[in-house]
C-alpha cells in the first residue's frame, strides 16, 4: 500500500515539476525595465517598423499582444532569427501566418540574440499596455510619390495657419458688415446734403463689391497665401523620392532572388561591407549563376538573354539608380552595415518582398537626424568602443546612442 502510494506521489510529482518547467518556458518574464524596453523601441525601429506596427496591421500582422497568441516565447525568437526554417518544418501556426499574408516570409534576423528579442518584446509588450493609439504611418508611399512622413509635417502647420487667417478674414467681415449697417443707421438720423444722402444710401451690387478695395485686397491675399503653401511644400520635397520605381533594362526581382531564393545581399552587393558604395552587381556576378540558369521563374528566357548578351558583348548593363544622395552628404554603406550591424531593411524597406525596386525611406537629413537618436552604438565586442562606453556609463544609465559618440556632428556628413 504504502509502496503503491510512494510510487502515485512520485509520478504525481514528475508530472508537476515537467508542468512548471513547460509553463516557465512558455511564460518567460517579459522585461518591464526602462533600459530593457529603450533598446527594444531601437531594435523594433531599426529592424521591425517597416513591416510592423504594434497597434496596426502594415506589412505583417499588428504585434500587440504577440506573447500571448503565439505558441511560446521560444516559438517567436526562433521564428524571428529564421521564419523559413520554422515554416518548413511543418509548424502549423507559422503556416497559417504565411498563407495569410500572402506567402511573404518576414526577413530573417539571423544576428538577433535571445536578449535582442526579449527586449523587442518589452518594448511591444509596454506599447500593448499604453493602448491603441494610432498614428500617421511613416515610411508608407504614396502612389504619387509624396512624402509620407516627415514633408508632412510643415504641411500641416501651413494650412492651420492659412485656415485660421481666412477665418479672422472673414470674421473682421462680418464686424464690418454689423459696422457699415451701424453707420448707416445713424447717417440717416442726420442732416445731410443731398450728395451725402445718395452715397448713404447707395445699393451694394457685385460690380460694386468686385471693384472695392477690400474685395480685391482679399483675393490678392488668398491668391498668395495659397501660393506661398505650394511653393514651401514643394521646397520641402525637393530631392525626396520616397516611392520612385524607375523601369530597370532588365527586369530583376528582388522578390525572386533575395526572397524565395534567399540569396545575401552581400552576395551580389559585394561594396556594402568594404567601402562606400554598396556598388551595382557586375555581369559576372550575374553570369555565375545565369551560365546554367537560362529561364525566369517569371519572364521566361527573355530578361535572362539580355545578361548573356551583355557578358557576350562586354558592356555594362546601364541601371537606372534609385538611391541617390546629394552630392553635399557622405554616407558609407560598411559604416553601418558592417560597424553598426544595420540591416538593408533599415533604409530600404522590405527589399526581398519587391519585384520592382522603389525607394522605401525619405533619406532626408532629418530622417538620418532621427534615426542617429534612437539607434544603440553596436559596441559588442568592439574593443573601440570600451572607454566610450565606460565613460556614458558613469552619466547616464540608458544605452549610448549614436549621437552620444558624435552622430548630430555636422562634420561627420557634410565635409
Amino acid at each position: 500500500m504504502i509502496k503503491k502510494f510512494t510510487a502515485s506521489a512520485c509520478k504525481f510529482t514528475l508530472v508537476l515539476v515537467f508542468a512548471l518547467l513547460t509553463f516557465s518556458t512558455n511564460a518567460q518574464s517579459i522585461s518591464t525595465e526602462p533600459a530593457a524596453i529603450s533598446a527594444g523601441e531601437s531594435l523594433f525601429n531599426a529592424n521591425c517598423k517597416a513591416c510592423h506596427r504594434v497597434h496596426q496591421k502594415l506589412v505583417g500582422p499588428a504585434l500587440a499582444g504577440v506573447y500571448d497568441r503565439t505558441p511560446s516565447i521560444d516559438w517567436i525568437k526562433a521564428f524571428v532569427k529564421n521564419s523559413s526554417k520554422v515554416i518548413a518544418s511543418g509548424d502549423d501556426y507559422a503556416n497559417k501566418l504565411y498563407n495569410e499574408y500572402n506567402k511573404t516570409q518576414m526577413t530573417a534576423f539571423s544576428s538577433f540574440k535571445d536578449e535582442d528579442v526579449m527586449n523587442i518584446l518589452a518594448y511591444v509588450k509596454a506599447e500593448t499596455d499604453k493602448g491603441d493609439t494610432p498614428v500617421p504611418t511613416p515610411g508608407v508611399e504614396p502612389a504619387g510619390g509624396t512624402p509620407a512622413s516627415g514633408a508632412s509635417l510643415p504641411a500641416t502647420y501651413l494650412n492651420v495657419i492659412l485656415i485660421g487667417m481666412i477665418v479672422i478674414l472673414i470674421l473682421l467681415l462680418v464686424v464690418l458688415g454689423f459696422l457699415v449697417s451701424a453707420l448707416k443707421r445713424f447717417l440717416d438720423d442726420k442732416q445731410l446734403s443731398e450728395e451725402d444722402k445718395e452715397e448713404v444710401s447707395s445699393t451694394i451690387t457685385v460690380g460694386s463689391i468686385t471693384r472695392s478695395r477690400g474685395f480685391i485686397f482679399v483675393v490678392v491675399f488668398l491668391v498668395a497665401g495659397l501660393g506661398f503653401k505650394a511653393v514651401i511644400n514643394n521646397l520641402f520635397a525637393v530631392g525626396v523620392q520616397i516611392g520612385y520605381a524607375p523601369k530597370q533594362p532588365i527586369a530583376f526581382s528582388h522578390k525572386i532572388h533575395a526572397g524565395q531564393l534567399e540569396i545575401d545581399c552581400k552576395y551580389c552587393h559585394v561594396g556594402v561591407t568594404k567601402g562606400k558604395s554598396a556598388t551595382i552587381p557586375s555581369v559576372n556576378i550575374c553570369m555565375n549563376c545565369h551560365n546554367q540558369v537560362k529561364s525566369g521563374a517569371t519572364t521566361g528566357e527573355g530578361e535572362i538573354a539580355k545578361i548573356v548578351k551583355a557578358w557576350e558583348t562586354k558592356k555594362p548593363i546601364e541601371w537606372i539608380r534609385i538611391h541617390n544622395l546629394p552630392d553635399l552628404a557622405y554616407f558609407n554603406h560598411s559604416q553601418h552595415v558592417s560597424v553598426g550591424g544595420v540591416e538593408c531593411q533599415t533604409c530600404h524597406g522590405p527589399i526581398e518582398t519587391m519585384d520592382v525596386v522603389r525607394q522605401h525611406s525619405l533619406l532626408t537629413m532629418g530622417w538620418c537626424i532621427d534615426c542617429h537618436r534612437k539607434t544603440d552604438v553596436n559596441s559588442k565586442g568592439n574593443a573601440y568602443y570600451d572607454n566610450l562606453v565606460e565613460l556614458h556609463s558613469q552619466s547616464n544609465k540608458t544605452p549610448m546612442k549614436v549621437e552620444d559618440i558624435g552622430g548630430l556632428e555636422c562634420s561627420k556628413c557634410h565635409y
